[in-house]
């Protein structure tokens, strides 16, 4: 079946299908993100913070230090039976909400690196991620090869994000995660540092579904490689994510697995 096709409302026949899930081979790499939409509706421009009933604005987590663990965290501890489950913010933020939602019915809390600019066009994603209860941080402002760049412009793209952030939750962002790499160099390793992220987000399951390889190579890739403390690099904006989540929700609770923020997997 093409995965690109598959309702997402038939979960009941995915959680069937989950059992048969094989082991995929190991791959790396950040991908090509879904280019955003403009936004469709007008409270998407108009967006503000969510407010608790007595007015005040709810708090956004700020980062978190987390001692013994490295600058550049590709997992947490293989000790404990919990999975973080990331994803590249950027795309239509329709497919955006259905997978929030799909994790949400399920249980289960991810994290979000947000690009920048895709936060311009859609600034209540902020928002709706965060009173999901799950955790929001920082994927550069345009998605470009960091890496790549000199230090005043890679500085600027984890600022620009970072700023854009604030002014939308009042925090920075909980991690900071290189654009189109699974690891920072050491220089932008230090930007971020500097930037007031004390770790950078990396990942050791790569699901590679930003190449829409359909939905059975996408939970055969995750299944096969998946294990206490990983975390696993997913994308918005595809719809073969959609579909495969899930199968992959319900992989994980059959090997009694819990789909836990990054923060969480780290505590």
């Amino acid at each position: 079946m093409d995965g690109r096709r598959t309702p997402v409302t038939r979960r009941d026949a995915l959680r069937a299908a989950a059992g048969t899930l094989l082991t995929g081979a190991a791959a790396a790499g950040c991908a090509r993100d879904a280019p955003s939409r403009p936004a469709a509706a007008a409270d998407e421009s108009r967006a503000r913070p969510a407010r608790k009933a007595h007015g005040a604005v709810r708090p956004a987590a700020a980062p978190h230090r987390f001692p013994g663990q490295p600058v550049q965290v590709a997992h947490g501890p293989r000790s404990r039976p919990r999975v973080a489950l990331t994803f590249h913010g950027q795309g239509d933020p329709v497919l955006a909400r259905a997978v929030l939602t799909e994790a949400e019915r399920a249980g289960a809390r991810v994290t979000v690196l947000a690009v920048g600019s895709w936060l311009d066009e859609h600034p209540g994603m902020a928002r709706r991620i965060l009173d999901g209860g799950h955790d929001l941080g920082n994927h550069t402002q345009r998605h470009l090869d960091i890496n790549a760049m000199d230090e005043a412009r890679a500085y600027a793209e984890i600022t620009g994000c970072a700023q854009r952030l604030r002014r939308l939750t009042g925090s920075i962002g909980t991690w900071f995660r290189p654009s189109r790499a699974q690891y920072a160099t050491p220089l932008v390793q230090d930007l971020a540092r500097r930037a007031g992220y004390p770790h950078v987000l990396s990942y050791d399951v790569d699901s590679l579904d930003f190449t829409s390889p359909g939905v059975p190579a996408v939970t055969r890739k995750v299944a096969g490689e998946l294990r206490n403390g990983s975390v696993v690099s997913l994308h918005f904006g595809y719809r073969d994510t959609i579909a495969a989540l899930p199968l992959l929700l319900t992989e994980i609770d059959r090997r009694q697995l819990r789909a836990v923020t990054t923060t969480e997997l780290l505590t």
